[in-house]
């Protein structure tokens, strides 16, 4: 069973959770720290153009609670 997941580079995925009322609290190298209000959080690596694998994609979908298999960027 394969799941189709969209395909977003690190800046694009933190543009779409910051709508979704995520804000980035820290930078570490290349990886953004993301936090909401009522507590979920994650972490979202932005390495230039490079698009974000299925795998993380599904880490992150997790952390955060939102179906990103349903957010067009």
């Amino acid at each position: 069973m394969s799941t189709k997941y969209p395909k977003f580079t690190g800046k694009e995925l933190i543009k779409v959770l910051g709508k979704l009322g995520f804000k980035v609290l820290r930078i570490k190298g290349s990886h953004h720290f993301l936090k909401h209000s009522d507590g979920r959080a994650t972490t979202v690596p932005v390495h230039g153009s490079e698009t974000i694998g299925p795998g993380l994609l599904n880490k992150i979908s997790k952390d955060t609670e939102i179906d990103i298999k349903n957010i067009r960027n």
